[in-house]
Parts: C-alpha cells; structure tokens; sequence
C-alpha cells in the first residue's frame, strides 16, 4: 500500500473508508472520507456492558480526520467513496436499529449516547 491509496480498515469499534496520506514500517496514517460503521459506545474494555465505571460516549472519526493505524487493519477499497455525511448517517442509524432490538442496559445507555451525538452531528431522529 502507498500514499493515495483507497483503503478500509477499523478503528477501535469503527469501521472507515479512508486514504493513505504517510507510510510507516508497523503503520499507515490516514484520511477518513467515509464511515461504514459507528463505533460502539461504552467502555472498550467491556463491550456490550451497562454496569461500568465510567460509559464512553464514542464518535465516529470526523471527515478528513488523520489517524494512525496498524498495516494488519487495512485492505484495498476498489469501491465508489459515499458521501461522508450520508454514510455517517446510515451507520449511526444503523446502530441505533441494532440496539433498539435490545433491552439491556447497554443498550439503553447506548441509545442515550447516540442520540446525543446524533444532536452534535445534525442528524434527526428516526421516527
């Protein structure tokens, strides 16, 4: 992989289209242009938990954000880039739908804290 190349990789709980803006021997920076899944709320140590010290409130990594990342993590993307927005917007939906489905209290902190991003982030609620 080189400077300028289309990839797909995962940050903590995320999962991103990006490009490749510096190569490093263990790692790549790069450049978000679009979101494919938000990342999880809560505590990364305890996934899928209510019941934690401290529940995080966990954005998606913003349009042209720069982030380091193992090599290990990325793959090609040969796909056409969505719009940063609109794929913003279907992945946080997309997660609001999921947790919905459940009722625990991870979900319902998760619900709370999507929909106060979902504020910051301009997007209106579903429904």
């Amino acid at each position: 992989m080189e400077v300028g190349d289309k990839i797909v990789t995962t940050k903590k709980t995320g999962k991103y289209i990006g490009e490749i803006t510096q190569v490093f021997p263990d790692h790549y920076v790069f450049k978000v242009l679009a979101v494919l899944k938000h990342p999880a709320q809560g505590d990364l140590h305890h996934p899928n938990e209510g019941d934690v010290p401290f529940f995080h409130e966990r954005k998606a990594l913003a349009f042209g954000e720069q982030a380091n990342i193992p090599r290990k993590t990325v793959k090609p993307y040969n796909g056409e880039i969505p719009d940063y927005e609109a794929s913003l917007k279907t992945a946080v939906r997309e997660l609001m739908e999921k947790l919905e489905k459940e009722d625990t209290l991870y979900s319902r902190k998760s619900i709370a804290a999507l929909k106060s991003l979902m504020k910051e982030y301009g997007i209106s609620p579903v429904g």
